[in-house]
């Protein structure tokens, strides 16, 4: 039983890991704090959908390894 929650953790970890790295920085530095303003004023939203679909997968990934962890401990 053991064995599986470790390759759910690894897999998680995986997961995690290539999430995290791909979702895009949250600040663009001077240029985005210039040009940022404008594009909230006339509603130019860009590409809103992958960014969440990340967050979530970031979110779940991170839920089901602090899950798999305590599993490990419990069965140790």
């Amino acid at each position: 039983m053991s064995t599986v929650f470790m390759v759910i953790q690894i897999i998680t970890s995986i997961i995690l890991i290539a999430s995290i790295l791909l979702q895009p920085g949250k600040s663009a530095g001077l240029s985005g704090a210039i040009g940022g303003g404008a594009e909230q004023i006339w509603g130019k939203q860009k590409g809103r959908g992958i960014e969440e679909i990340m967050a979530k997968i970031t979110k779940i990934g991170a839920i089901v390894f602090i899950i798999s962890s305590l599993a490990m401990v419990y069965l140790q």
